[in-house]
């Protein structure tokens, strides 16, 4: 079913001038329309380094529009065998049928003033997961990023939505836990795709070799649950409330110094912060709900880097003190356990990022983390989902082959316990300045002793076409 679809997509590019959104894209909150190669900075960094002293560009140049379909969807039939012995059934289906457009505007209006945003809207259709949940016809649309800057001098400010982006290891970084995220669909699969603006206060402070930079939060945000019939989600037998807010104040700020050599920067930062995932604690009082717990904690951290010719070595060191015990990515636990244990979390990311030549790229990095003492306090029949040392590796290669208008790349993603590993291959065509079209296949492999295992051997296929004005 879902090859004939994809046929059917394929005929409609020969005959139309339709276009595609890139698959990593089309259901996430942080728009990037230029993706940094692997020795650039997130974009984000870039922003403060810029100084704004140029005329108004026209309205229509400030504009970018980006108008899509999406195809999407597992196409194997198998069955998953279940640590409790039974055999769980998958069968082919379509999960994105979705029309998006995403519009971006940046405009320098005045010297050294700079107003940036995106929105974005989708609209779901038949056999598309939002649909079936829905019932019919579902629209769904939302500000990404929104924000107003003003550079004076050394100094610059930023307010409104953004995002704070501290690690070197990109995509892998125990550092990035800043802004919280929302792995809503197979379609993202990287950090970077996932990560969600909040509304914050930035303020940078730059030198000849050094930097400056701080932030404050005063509406912290937390992960949201997976959205009904996607992948990622599963039904509860009881009713998940937000967290209270009004019990107590919450806001996040912190800093970060940063200092330039001839072949490297090294960088100190501190923050405190609201743990991004809630674990939820059964109500003693209310039936069959579950409140969510905030928790805040203080994040001290160190990254580094070393360029060497076309080499870059990075690395990220975190110290997050007084974080919850390490659960699933949703824990829900009586009032008696043990959701108010806390303890401090070591994590440690490193890795390169090669430039093969010029249209090549190739990085790899790991990512490990332990908690202090982690038995110390809990009962002997208390069980954590995860014990001792545990960690991911990412690895990333990217090539642009025909004048840059193809361009191929896979990302392979696992644990260091070698319990499951996510391929992700993808392949783009830049049939004109205004028109693309992409492919996309993803396969998990996961035993088991991994959270992946509900979806082991599953296989998706997607495309997209992209209309750019």
């Amino acid at each position: 079913m879902i090859a004939r679809y994809l046929l059917v997509l394929l005929f409609m590019f020969c005959q139309t001038s339709l276009g595609t959104e890139s698959l990593d894209i089309e259901s996430t909150d942080v728009i990037e329309f230029d993706k940094p190669s692997v020795f650039e900075d997130s974009w984000v960094d870039q922003m403060f380094e810029y100084q704004y002293e140029m005329s108004t560009p026209s309205s229509h140049k400030a504009f970018t529009v980006r108008l899509s379909h999406q195809l999407f969807g597992q196409v194997n039939n198998h069955s998953i065998g279940l640590p409790s012995g039974q055999q769980y059934q998958k069968t082919n289906k379509i999960e994105h049928n979705r029309t998006g457009i995403n519009i971006r505007y940046s405009s320098a209006f005045a010297p050294n003033w700079l107003l940036q945003g995106s929105w974005q809207a989708r609209l779901f259709w038949n056999q598309d997961y939002e649909y079936e949940a829905n019932e019919g016809i579902e629209a769904e649309y939302r500000v990404n990023e929104l924000f107003l800057q003003r550079s004076l001098g050394r100094h610059s400010l930023k307010l409104g939505r953004q995002t704070v982006v501290w690690g070197r290891t990109v995509g892998n970084s125990v550092l990035d836990v800043i802004n919280h995220t929302e792995f809503r669909d197979f379609s993202i699969i990287d950090i970077e795709d996932a990560r969600l603006n909040q509304w914050m206060l930035i303020w940078d402070v730059f030198d000849k070799q050094s930097q400056f930079s701080s932030f404050l939060n005063l509406y912290p945000e937390f992960n949201p649950s997976p959205e009904e019939g996607s992948p990622l989600y599963f039904a509860l037998p009881i009713k998940l409330e937000d967290t209270r807010r009004n019990s107590s104040p919450i806001f996040e700020a912190g800093a970060r110094w940063s200092k330039s050599y001839d072949r490297s920067d090294i960088a100190l930062m501190g923050a405190y912060l609201w743990e991004n995932q809630l674990q939820y604690k059964l109500s003693a009082n209310e039936l069959m709900q579950a409140r969510g717990i905030k928790n805040d904690f203080y994040l001290l951290g160190l990254s580094a880097n070393y360029a060497s010719d076309r080499l870059l070595l990075t690395l990220d060191v975190a110290l997050s003190r007084g974080v919850f015990l390490e659960k699933s990515l949703l824990s829900i636990t009586s009032p008696e356990n043990i959701t108010d244990v806390k303890k401090d979390k070591l994590g440690i990311s490193f890795g390169f990022e090669y430039g093969i030549s010029s249209t090549q790229d190739l990085s790899l990095s790991a990512k490990m983390e332990t908690l202090v003492d982690e038995r110390d306090g809990l009962k002997t029949n208390q069980q954590l989902v995860t014990e001792g040392t545990r960690g991911t590796w990412l690895l990333r290669y990217s090539k642009r082959i025909l004048d840059e208008t193809i361009t191929f790349s896979s990302t392979l993603q696992g644990d260091l316990d070698g319990n499951s590993i996510l391929i992700s291959l993808r392949s783009d065509f830049a049939i004109s300045d205004q028109i693309e079209i992409g492919y996309h296949l993803l396969f998990i492999d996961a035993n088991n002793d991994s959270q992946m295992t509900i979806f082991d051997q599953d296989l998706r296929l997607g495309a997209t076409l992209t209309y750019f004005f």
